[in-house]
């Protein structure tokens, strides 16, 4: 049967280490033995050079050969295998200057020329070599033979078996294939043990499979609107998609770099790096409202998500103007009534002159109103917010005041910046007077420019911002203003009360956007207290207004650019 590749990374890596520690043992087995070999035949003529030098070194075998003949029981004979049981050598062969054996282990080869050369023993020199002789294979060592005088007679030539050297090799195999087999075992402990722990975290997908999932990975993380920012556990960030990078002003290179490193410091830093608890935390980054949620991940890292809330939170704040331009018209509808039922009791009384000086002074006040603002104001935009807004707060029996040093020429490089932070800042005081009303409750607005700086001020009669709140006040999530009543379900509603209002959106944004506007146009935001009570707010935005008379932008009677 074929055998097939595993497909799971744990049954490849299992097998890739069972083959590399395999391949491994045999290696070094291989390697171990062949210098072992070596050695142990060195060793082997070694000994045969000592036991040949021992020999020469006896002068009685030295003497008897220049004295007696060669011969099975001569003294050479005796004395050679004497030394040859003693040290349990091969051979013990004593030579002439001829190369004529005088001793050997079989005595009949005595008399005979030895069968291999001897030239380089008799010239004085040692040898020692592996040959095959009369013998068979052996380790062999050959010495010159002296006189007391140092006069070369001949030769000493000992043999050692190769069978011992061959036996004492095969001898240490079984110990050296016993340690290689538990090295091997224990290699194959240590792999099964990392593949189980490697199959644990990778969930048992194969290799095909982790290169699909991290193709979908980089697909899903770039393609969503939705920014992601993953941290390691010292809190440099590990991955950031495109829309993280759009929302939060940063490049590509801040993979690597910490929180600090990358981002200014303030709130959306303290929120990504989790100094900030809570679930649906509301930041300000570059003008843009950002709603953050921080999960924490098992290797001490972080991943991060957020959520783009600029256009729902302008949305949201139309809905507001438009709800409360509803409450207005409605609070109108009641008193055009009132006027109306009025008027008609003049008719009826036939007090015509009476019913034409109300009508008059009706129609003179709301003109003269309307008029006022739009001479002081002459950005259409900018004058048709303070109109709409003075009748919300006169709908809330507070006065709207414009303040006699108003004067902005209709010169704005961006009026919707600028209904921006009046529209806020206006909403901001409305609130704080209402929940706080004075004797006589009144929102005065100043707009003024100073060159090509607009300045605008609101202040209130509320109760004003204590001076360890006015620091924080324009901090994203920051807010002062009492939390929205509960909403009754229409169907446990009390009798006769009117259905609650639905729960406001999210609060300390809006001046977050004040201050991180008149950043933008290099300015600043402050609030200070106000002379009898209150608060006073100011923003200043340079470069808002242009340098002549003609202003950037026309607005048709309904207020849209053309």
């Amino acid at each position: 049967m074929r055998m097939r590749w595993p497909r799971r990374v744990s049954a490849q890596v299992l097998a890739i280490q069972l083959a590399l520690t395999g391949g491994v043992m045999v290696l070094a087995t291989g390697l171990f033995l062949a210098p072992l070999s070596s050695e142990i035949d060195h060793q082997a003529m070694h000994k045969a050079l000592a036991i040949a030098q021992t020999t020469a070194a006896d002068p009685d075998i030295a003497r008897d050969l220049t004295t007696t003949g060669p011969g099975a029981s001569g003294p050479v004979q005796r004395a050679a295998e004497r030394i040859r049981r003693a040290t349990g050598a091969l051979y013990i062969v004593v030579m002439d200057s001829r190369g004529v054996r005088w001793s050997h282990t079989n005595p009949a080869r005595i008399g005979g020329h030895v069968s291999t050369d001897p030239s380089v023993a008799l010239a004085g020199h040692e040898v020692m070599q592996i040959d095959v002789g009369t013998l068979g294979r052996s380790a062999r060592a050959k010495v010159p033979l002296r006189t007391d005088g140092g006069k070369v007679v001949g030769a000493v030539s000992v043999g050692i078996g190769y069978g011992s050297v061959r036996d004492q090799l095969l001898a240490t195999v079984p110990r050296l294939l016993l340690y290689a087999g538990a090295a091997l075992a224990v290699g194959v402990l240590a792999a099964v043990a990392v593949s189980r722990r490697l199959r644990r975290r990778t969930h048992g997908v194969a290799f095909a499979d982790i290169s699909a999932m991290l193709d979908e990975r980089e697909a899903m993380l770039h393609g969503i609107r939705e920014g992601v920012v993953a941290f390691d556990r010292q809190g440099r960030i590990r991955l950031i998609n495109d829309e993280a990078r759009r929302l939060l002003g940063v490049g590509a290179d801040a993979t690597g770099r910490t929180l600090e490193e990358a981002l200014p410091p303030g709130r959306t830093t303290d929120v990504l790096a989790g100094r900030v608890d809570g679930a649906d935390l509301l930041t300000v980054s570059g003008g843009r409202v950002l709603v953050t949620n921080r999960m924490p991940t098992k290797d001490g890292g972080a991943v991060a998500t957020l959520r783009d809330r600029t256009e729902l939170e302008l949305l949201g704040r139309e809905l507001d103007s438009t709800r409360g331009l509803l409450d207005a018209l409605r609070a109108q509808d009641h008193e055009h009534a009132n006027r109306l039922h009025t008027l008609l009791g003049l008719l009826e009384l036939g007090l015509h002159e009476r019913a034409a000086d109300f009508v008059a002074g009706l129609t003179s006040t709301h003109r003269s109103s309307a008029e006022q603002i739009s001479e002081r104001v002459h950005d259409p935009l900018l004058s048709a917010l303070l109109v709409g807004k003075s009748a919300i707060v006169a709908e809330r029996g507070v006065t709207l005041r414009i303040s006699p040093s108003t004067l902005l020429p209709g010169r704005v490089v961006d009026p919707r910046d600028l209904v921006t932070v009046l529209g806020n800042l206006i909403d901001n005081a409305l609130d704080a007077v209402a929940e706080h009303p004075a004797r006589t409750p009144f929102i005065e607005v100043e707009l003024r420019a100073e060159g090509t700086t607009a300045v605008v001020r609101v202040s209130d009669t509320g109760p004003g911002v204590s001076p360890a709140m006015r620091d924080h006040i324009f901090t994203e999530g920051c807010s002062t203003k009492l939390p929205p009543l509960p909403v009754f379900p229409e169907a446990g509603r009390p009798p006769g009360e009117e259905p609650a209002a639905a729960p406001s959106r999210r609060r300390g944004i809006g001046l977050a956007l004040v201050r991180r506007l008149a950043e933008r146009y290099g300015g600043m935001a402050r609030v200070t207290a106000r002379a009898g009570g209150g608060a006073v707010f100011t923003v200043v935005l340079p470069e808002a207004l242009t340098g002549d008379d003609t202003p950037t932008q026309e607005f048709t009677a309904a207020g849209e650019s053309r």
